[in-house]
């Protein structure tokens, strides 16, 4: 009995919905209909892509160059910038700088919740989802480059802010058809440990990428000129420089995926396409809806701790830049050995229980970093990176769950609804933590809102039928 059938008479979904019967004939995966084993090479030359666009969020977007450049002291107007660390006006300052970051991020999340589905399903159509993800991956390559001409100044903090947002674009866009491209080189019994080494290898690639710019910062540069900006802008090149040199072999040895069979549309008729697909994916594989639902709050909830991650070890445990950089590599290193390792564990138990595990483990390890904090640094060290052992995990889980019960040949377009939920979303864990400090007045009760995101995100979880269970029940 195939691993990925859903159940055909249950009815299905949270507590409280309308119950109805699926029809007995479910669609096909993308997985069951896979046959024989997948060649190594193109397990790795798949995964090596994680590995190669790691540096764009972490060095680029969380630890490095929007964290201590772009929104520090370098872009506010020179007599801002000479107060003193504590004045106002001066934390007004940066504060703008944060915040008009984050308006054009909030305009790439628009871009990439509107474009993501319908891109999606045209790259299944054309079976040109390789295409889509070299495109996107050469974008993001050009705006890593282009942030060289990011010069330490108010004027070029604009320019900045768009290069960041569009290269998030284009790195999302890039993982729609990337995570699709799951059911080419996985079967039903090795898609949790293809997914785990995926995830693993692109943490893994973010301590190699942050090593290297704490040993250069150690070394003084070895002698460049650190004045306009010039350590940070040759780290955008490199990040561009290490991704396209690591992400070819993925173009080389993994093949592309056949067209589906359905006939193309245009673009504005894409979306009238795209709501009748998701009345039919409610109607035909329940399981992919719900787990779209549910996603969408926890992912928010894993992505917030990253996010925050690095101000509440600066903010509310007192660490310097270094030190911030020091704890960056070790959680990512946490993450990607515990994603990896966990990725056997998703095959033999199941993504479900991989996920709800997890949840409940970010909860558990979030709630101690908040009631401990008095006790200093070691609280966020022991606390931070157990939270860091669970968010790889269910990262990975998540993309082996939705290739396990998406039907073949919409894997590019599902996963594009996978990308506009969690952007749907995406507002609740910056909210309830932007909430939860102005009621306090304190940085580290915004923890709290992070780990209520993720407590939902479970709770709706614990709603979502797991397919394999289901069918092992039946078989």
């Amino acid at each position: 009995m195939s691993d990925v059938t859903p159940t055909a008479a249950a009815p299905s979904g949270p507590p409280g919905a309308e119950p109805t019967t699926p029809p007995t004939t479910p669609p096909a995966t993308g997985l069951e209909l896979r046959t024989g084993a997948v060649p190594r090479r193109q397990v790795a030359s798949w995964a090596l892509w994680d590995w190669a666009t790691q540096p764009f969020n972490s060095v680029i977007v969380t630890f490095v160059f929007t964290a201590l450049y772009l929104t520090g002291s370098s872009f506010l107007p020179a007599e801002v910038a000479a107060l003193d660390a504590g004045d106002p006006r001066r934390e007004q300052a940066l504060a703008g700088l944060t915040s008009g970051l984050g308006a054009w991020i909030t305009v790439a999340g628009v871009l990439v919740a509107l474009l993501a589905p319908v891109l999606g399903q045209r790259a299944d159509v054309a079976g040109r989802r390789k295409a889509w993800l070299g495109g996107s991956t050469v974008a993001l390559v050009v705006c890593m480059l282009a942030l060289f001409a990011v010069r330490a100044d108010p004027a070029y903090f604009v320019l900045g802010a768009v290069l960041i947002a569009l290269g998030s674009v284009a790195s999302e866009i890039a993982g729609v058809n990337y995570n699709a491209m799951l059911v080419q080189v996985a079967t039903p019994g090795t898609v949790g440990r293809v997914s785990g080494l995926g995830w693993g290898l692109g943490y893994v690639g973010g301590i190699v990428a942050l090593v290297l710019v704490v040993v250069a910062d150690l070394a003084d540069w070895w002698g460049m000129p650190t004045d306009d900006g010039l350590p940070y802008r040759v780290i955008a090149v490199g990040c561009a420089l290490w991704a396209a040199a690591f992400a070819w072999p993925l173009f080389r040895y993994v093949p592309e995926a056949p067209a589906a069979d359905r006939p193309r549309v245009g673009l504005l008729r894409g979306y009238v396409r795209l709501w009748r697909d998701v009345v039919e994916l409610f109607r035909t594989s329940r399981p992919t809806f719900w787990f779209l639902l549910a996603s969408a709050v926890f992912r928010d909830g894993l992505a917030g701790v990253f996010t925050f991650g690095a101000v509440i070890a600066s903010v509310s445990f007192g660490f310097g830049s270094t030190e911030v950089m020091v704890f960056g590599i070790a959680a990512n290193l946490v993450a990607g050995v515990s994603t990896i390792a966990v990725g056997r564990l998703d095959d033999r138990l199941g993504a479900r229980a991989v996920i709800i595990a997890s949840l409940t483990g970010l909860v558990v390890a979030g709630l101690a970093v908040v009631g401990l904090h008095d006790l200093g640094k070691g609280v966020f060290w022991a606390g931070g990176l157990l939270l860091c052992c669970f968010v790889g995990p269910a990262q990975a889980a998540s993309r082996s769950f939705l290739a396990r019960v998406t039907p073949a040949g919409r894997e590019s377009e599902i996963f594009g609804l996978y990308a506009t939920t969690g952007r749907a979303a995406s507002f609740l864990a910056p909210g309830l933590w932007t909430l939860l400090i102005a009621l306090t007045g304190a940085t580290i009760w915004g923890t709290l809102g992070v780990v209520a995101v993720i407590l939902a995100g479970l709770l709706l979880m614990l709603a979502v039928r797991d397919p394999r269970a289901a069918g092992a029940a039946r078989g």
